[in-house]
């Protein structure tokens, strides 16, 4: 079956540095809020502030950093961003232990990785399209995407059960020890990368930050899929924090149970990814974009009902089942069509621009989500979220030409 092919050695080694910091932050998923709530007591609004500031700020550091990726060999920036991570996310469990652990370093820590993350996604979708055929893009995404599922589904109730026996900071610890290894993944790869040649006037010329930017917004279905995820993300991550609260204090939910909840509904996320090829070959793009980004939009605003207990529990599990299944089945579909439709001398500010703007939503929505918990409490902010999720099918593209023709790739002019 063509969607099974290999796709060479040097993806194999991409692809397992991938499944190894994947795994790793499976382990840690939602580490920082468990830590706050856990060993530093903190207030919903400071779980929030925690979700949305640390991103936030540094979404502004990799502003600047997406023309300094775009024209760079695209492997060392993976690897020292991946260290960069190592780094930041080792100094949480040296404090702790030595009871320095406070919430500003928090802060500054979720900044820094936020900002390296950006950084490291606009290289690795950079060097993703340079190492595999544009045929191959779509199975390549899927493959990443059933890998993240599959480690979110493995790693939340390991990590739970491993903060139950060992303490708050020990994810982070599998956590941070999965960017070094990545790292050395990365540098096994091996082969020779051509440095990126720069056009006239070379990435200081004025406005190259938000090159990106342009060319999305200049192209009117990345257009709109750009505002439908900033909405759709920004939406699910707000909840993440206010889930936190609700089920670790207000309903106590153990770790361990908080962490299955959300992990194993992750088994959608393969089932999702594993059609993407099949659906788009038989349906194509633009009904995947607006039959299942709809599909998507339409489960959020069950978590405002959650109940204490066994229902409680299935309730999270069967909402998370069904926004996964969706979500997984159209990320690979957007990566793919966004990297298809970027001029390659675009790839790494378009992504950082694409990520940006998502960590901008996610930041703005969940503090402000993090003021309503406080002022009304986290089931009242949760059932607005869901209310507002389901007005953002409305963002997603009609169908045009440029979907008629979304097969043809763009190419880098000459």
């Amino acid at each position: 079956m063509r969607g099974r092919r290999p796709l060479g050695r040097r993806f194999g080694r991409l692809w397992t540095a991938y499944a190894v910091s994947a795994y790793g932050s499976g382990l840690g998923f939602g580490a920082l809020p468990l830590i706050a709530v856990l060993a530093l007591d903190a207030s919903p609004g400071e779980v929030s502030a925690l979700s949305a500031v640390g991103p936030a700020v540094g979404a502004l550091i990799a502003l600047p950093l997406a023309p300094w990726v775009e024209f760079r060999r695209k492997r060392p920036v993976m690897i020292m961003m991946d260290l960069t991570r190592f780094a930041a996310m080792a100094t949480i469990p040296v404090a702790y232990a030595f009871g320095l652990l406070g919430f500003v370093q928090m802060l500054v820590i979720s900044a820094v990785v936020a900002a390296a993350k950006i950084a490291f996604n606009a290289a690795g979708g950079a060097y993703l399209k340079a190492l595999v055929r544009p045929d191959d893009l779509l199975v390549a995404n899927a493959r990443f995407e059933s890998t993240n599922w599959s480690s979110i589904a493995v790693g939340p109730p390991l990590g739970g059960a491993a903060i139950g026996v060992f303490g708050p900071v020990v994810t982070v610890v599998a956590d941070a020890l999965s960017y070094l290894v990545s790292a050395l993944c990365i540098t096994a790869i091996g082969g020779r990368e051509e440095a990126p040649q720069k056009p006239g006037g070379g990435p200081a010329r004025a406005g190259a930050l938000f090159d990106g930017w342009r060319h999305i917004l200049g192209h009117p279905v990345l257009r709109a899929l750009y505002f439908n995820q900033m909405a759709v993300a920004g939406l699910i991550m707000a909840t993440e924090p206010l889930l936190a609260v609700l089920l670790l204090r207000q309903l106590g939910f153990p770790p361990w149970q908080y962490g299955l909840a959300f992990a194993a509904p992750c088994v959608g996320g393969l089932i999702g990814s594993r059609l993407a090829r099949r659906v788009v070959a038989r349906h194509g793009r633009h009904r995947v974009f607006r039959t299942v980004g709809t599909l998507r939009a339409v489960w959020l605003i069950g978590l405002a009902f959650v109940r204490p207990g066994v229902v409680g529990l299935v309730t999270v599990m069967a909402i998370e089942l069904a926004i996964i299944i969706n979500m997984s089945l159209y990320s690979p579909v957007l990566a793919t069509y966004r990297l298809e439709h970027t001029p390659e001398h675009l790839v790494a500010r378009t992504l950082s621009a694409w990520s940006i703007g998502q960590q901008a939503s996610i930041a703005v929505l969940t503090a402000l989500a993090g003021l309503l918990a406080d002022a009304t409490g986290p089931r009242a902010a949760l059932t607005v979220a869901g209310l507002l999720m389901l007005a953002t099918p409305l963002l997603l593209p009609r169908r045009d030409r440029t979907l008629q023709r979304d097969t043809e790739p763009v190419r880098n002019p000459t």
